[in-house]
């Protein structure tokens, strides 16, 4: 039996149950055989094993109040996984889903992404199994409040950095901030994502679906084609969906689907972003209102987006969304190029499809690092003092995100396996943080 398998083998048996966590390590994990074959003094040191661990999970009561004057009770996590190369940086997920295995599959995700940015970043993520769909803002308020009571031992702006994630963006931002700061003293960069008017960066809002345009540019130019005069199909409807379909349409893509969790939209005129910005980020109301208003389009419940034939493929709204079946249709409607949006949103199944017939495919550790990315650039920002335009924050973005193609391709050709962009972004994100661990000895 191989180290590698060894190691996966070990992680199943310790951690049961968590199976989104099982996948993501598997995925990397594989990646790395020929690494780890390659350097024999990893296995010596236990390298795989402390890297499969967290260095510290957190979990915990948040009771808050709600309108109606009941005590209602939720549990959350800090999972801080590895900070060899910088201070832990992760989202925060507010969503029913949230349990100890997702973060951890996030946390490990991050670990690579936030290494394959260049940044000095260690992956790590939070979050609690919260609904904040049809609460008030002082229920919102209540939460996030006591969610920080408990969080702000655990975290610092030299220690761990939280952002937004599902569930969380400026308001739950702001008041997990202002409870920070109001518990510390410390008006610090504790937190990413925050508004403008007290430390946040121009850009971060846009960042994930710029980033993940930008890198599926990148992706094209590699094969001399570009977004111009293409198809493209989105999941999703939060931040990460709408400002891809804004940037790839400003490109010179028809966007033609998006997605909630109710249902699904198709335009063959291309998506009427400014209705989708009303609809979804003023009134967060549901996708289906937006046939109203469109009579050529069409609205189905359920799922289906990858049924529609398109020429690119951005799954932007959560994990394991796109499954075997999926890419099996979006291959027939000769789909030619997926990248990620959203966190590990292809199952095992549909990347094994995609790889195996020359669907080029962008996975998420490195296509969606663009958040992140902007949120380390807001750190630097907060620790100089400074504020940067849209226009520098975006074209450090453009560039941190050619940076991650070109490391990912590298790292993919080097060990013979070029064009495979899963294989080379783990092996890419996964050296500069071996090499960080093996320089610090056992700990």
């Amino acid at each position: 039996m191989s180290y590698v398998n060894d190691v996966y083998q070990q992680l199943v048996a310790r951690n049961p149950g968590e199976v989104e966590f099982h996948q993501a390590a598997l995925e990397v994990l594989q990646a790395l055989e020929k690494v780890v074959e390659a350097n024999p003094e990893m296995q010596k040191a236990g390298l795989l094993e402390r890297l499969v661990e967290p260095e510290r999970q957190i979990m915990f009561r948040v009771p808050w109040v709600d309108d109606q004057g009941r005590t209602q009770v939720n549990r959350g996590f800090r999972v801080q996984f590895n900070s060899a190369i910088g201070p832990y940086k992760g989202g925060l997920r507010l969503h029913p889903s949230v349990n100890l295995g997702i973060i951890k599959f996030l946390g490990f995700e991050q670990i690579f992404k936030n290494s394959l940015t260049g940044l000095p970043i260690g992956g790590g993520k939070g979050g609690s199994d919260f609904d904040p769909k049809g609460k008030s803002d002082r229920e919102i308020m209540a939460f996030c409040q006591s969610f920080m009571t408990e969080l702000y031992r655990h975290v610092g702006a030299n220690m761990d950095v939280p952002a937004g994630d599902i569930g969380v963006g400026a308001r739950e931002i702001g008041f997990l901030y202002g409870q920070y700061k109001r518990i510390t003293g410390q008006y610090e960069g504790v937190l990413t994502g925050k508004g403008i008017p007290y430390g946040g960066s121009l850009a971060r809002k846009e960042a994930t679906g710029f980033g993940l345009v930008y890198f599926a540019q990148e992706m094209l130019k590699s094969k001399g084609d570009s977004f111009k005069g293409k198809k493209v199909a989105i999941s999703g409807a939060g931040n990460v969906a709408i400002y891809a379909a804004e940037k790839a349409t400003e490109l010179g893509a028809t966007v033609v689907t998006m997605s909630d969790s109710t249902g699904w939209i198709y335009d063959a005129n291309g998506i009427d972003l400014p209705a989708i910005h009303e609809i979804k980020e003023v009134r967060r109301a549901r996708l289906s209102e937006y046939a109203a208003g469109h009579p050529k389009a069409e609205y189905h419940e359920g799922r289906g987006v990858w049924s529609v034939k398109c020429d690119i493929a951005l799954p932007c709204a959560t994990q394991n969304e796109l499954n075997g079946d999926d890419a099996k249709q979006l291959i027939a409607n000769g789909c030619q190029l997926v990248a990620e949006g959203a966190n590990m949103p292809s199952t095992p199944e549909a990347i094994d499809a995609f790889l195996n017939n020359g669907v080029f495919f962008g996975p998420a550790k490195a296509a969606n690092a663009g958040g992140v990315a902007v949120s380390a650039l807001e750190m630097s920002q907060n620790s100089l003092r400074l504020s940067w335009s849209f226009e520098e924050v975006d074209e450090r973005l453009k560039g941190i995100m050619s940076g991650i193609y070109e490391r990912a391709s590298s790292a993919a050709k080097r060990y013979g396996m070029e064009g495979n962009l899963v294989a080379g972004a783990n092996i890419a994100g996964f050296e500069k943080v071996a090499a960080a661990m093996m320089a610090q000895g056992i700990v």
